[in-house]
């Protein structure tokens, strides 16, 4: 028997406050580690989302389960290995999957809205944008979306690689109180609970926890794409974001209502102190880095400290290719990324006037629209 590390006494109030929920369901939940959907599962996984939505609760489904389904239909028993493979059970699974969901939800009179996002929607800002204005609209009308990536077109450049991963987006796009990741296990342990008896269930990881020492697991069920290495990694994403997260069994009967009503289900992972804005939730998380840029020590303190925009003088090196009005990287002279912002000139500008003064600028490109190379209102500081 696995024992546990308990929480801290007020480490659930985010949970017993939340409004608006993210529930991520994967595979290996749907199919209760079969090679197809799991009708019972599915069904008293309906009803708990039918609760919480009696109860007032916003709730987004964000579920796996597509190739699952589209396997079963193919008579095929491993889980495809090439992408168009799994771009054809997808295609046929998707619209199984809903029709599922739709048969399920249709005697509460639950209606049911179905996204399907790639990468490309999260990276564009007008995209972004479109994503989250549709998102809200279905909540405002009553309707439980059903989010899911879009399989049957992403290819590598615009996969998420998994549902956990898409969930944080998700509940990052809609500035969600709370992020739910429903796995095949108890929440977080410290050491392979089904190989070690002395594992123990980690309950809280708290805003700052280099030191803690905890089981990830990357090879997942074989049923769906990713291990506990990304839920903890989506966990830790939301988290920084503003959004708690809570990593929990779903096959165990309760557990959703249990979680809101504050009481220690799972693994919760302590939001950052302080609330992001859409904009700089977006510049963190959501969109793709095309380049990078160094700054020297006295840069990254004015940027981290002073709240200071970047200047042309603070730069030491650039690299890869990005355009004026993309998002890089802002790095350390040691490598490490500490913010992400809008630069507002490319990469050949950049590294021709780099570490020169604003005043320079003119002089070297013959024009100067800008003193700054990512201005603060543009920049976002990565915790």
């Amino acid at each position: 028997m696995s024992r546990e590390e308990r929480s801290s006494p007020d480490a659930r109030a985010a949970a017993r406050e939340a409004k608006r929920l993210v529930v991520k369901v994967g595979s290996a939940v749907l199919s209760k580690g079969e090679r197809a959907l799991h009708q019972a599962t599915l069904e008293r996984i309906a009803r708990e989302l039918i609760w919480l939505r009696k109860k007032g609760y916003q709730v987004v489904l964000v579920s796996s389960g597509a190739i699952l389904a589209g396997m079963d239909r193919l008579g095929l028993t491993e889980r495809p290995g090439s992408i168009p493979l799994k771009q054809a059970a997808a295609a046929v699974g998707q619209s199984l999957l809903m029709r599922r969901y739709e048969e399920i939800f249709a005697p509460y009179g639950q209606k049911l809205g179905q996204l399907l996002l790639t990468q490309d929607d999260f990276r564009s800002r007008h995209r972004y944008l479109n994503a989250r204005n549709t998102l809200f609209t279905l909540l405002h009308l009553g309707v439980l979306p059903v989010i899911n990536e879009n399989d049957t077109v992403a290819v590598e450049e615009i996969r998420f690689g998994d549902n956990d991963h898409l969930s944080a987006l998700v509940a990052t796009l809609l500035g969600a109180d709370l992020l739910v990741i429903l796995t095949d296990l108890d929440g977080l342990y410290t050491a392979d609970p089904r190989k070690d008896p002395d594992a123990r269930l980690v309950h809280e990881v708290p805003r700052r926890s280099a030191s803690l020492h905890f089981w990830a697991d990357e090879s997942g069920t074989g049923l769906g794409t990713g291990g506990m290495v990304t839920k903890v990694k989506a966990a830790r994403a939301a988290a920084a974001t503003g959004v708690p997260t809570i990593i929990a069994n779903g096959l165990v009967e309760g557990n959703l209502e249990r979680i809101v009503h504050g009481e220690a289900v799972g693994t919760i992972f302590q939001a950052s102190a302080s609330r992001m804005r859409s904009r700089k939730r977006w510049l963190a998380f959501a969109t793709a880095r095309r380049g990078r840029i160094t700054v020297d020590a006295g840069a990254r303190e004015a940027l981290i400290r002073n709240g200071k925009s970047l200047l042309p003088s603070g730069v030491v090196s650039v690299d890869g290719g990005f355009e004026g009005g993309e998002v890089v990287s802002l790095c350390d002279i040691e490598g490490a990324e500490f913010a992400r912002g809008v630069a507002n000139y490319d990469a050949e500008q950049v590294e021709q006037i780099k570490g020169i003064r604003s005043d320079q600028i003119e002089d070297l490109l013959g024009v100067k629209p800008f003193d700054e190379v990512v201005h603060r209102d543009n920049l976002v500081i990565l915790e």
